[in-house]
């Protein structure tokens, strides 16, 4: 027997709070070694060399998992909001 009902399958959202998360734990790692967590990320997001993130608490095998325009693109939403350009 078929479901009359539509089911709502929502990977987006969990893919964006996966990558919030990553950016958090990154951004911590990096500050927690002494590093300035900006630099570094646009660094990383520049020339995607993974050096340019700390080994510290795993965060550059965490910050691989993501594709590096998924990170710009998480960091420009959030900058859009700050902004309250929406």
């Amino acid at each position: 027997m078929q479901s009359e009902n539509t089911q709502f399958f929502q990977v987006e959202q969990d893919s964006k709070d996966r990558v919030k998360n990553i950016l958090a734990q990154v951004y911590d790692a990096l500050q927690e070694k002494g590093y300035n967590p900006v630099n570094q990320i646009v660094g990383y997001i520049m020339s995607g060399d993974p050096t340019y993130i700390t080994s510290h608490n795993n965060a550059r095998s965490l910050i691989m998992k993501v594709e590096r325009d998924e990170l710009v693109e998480e960091m420009f939403i959030e900058y859009i909001k700050a902004n309250q350009w929406e």
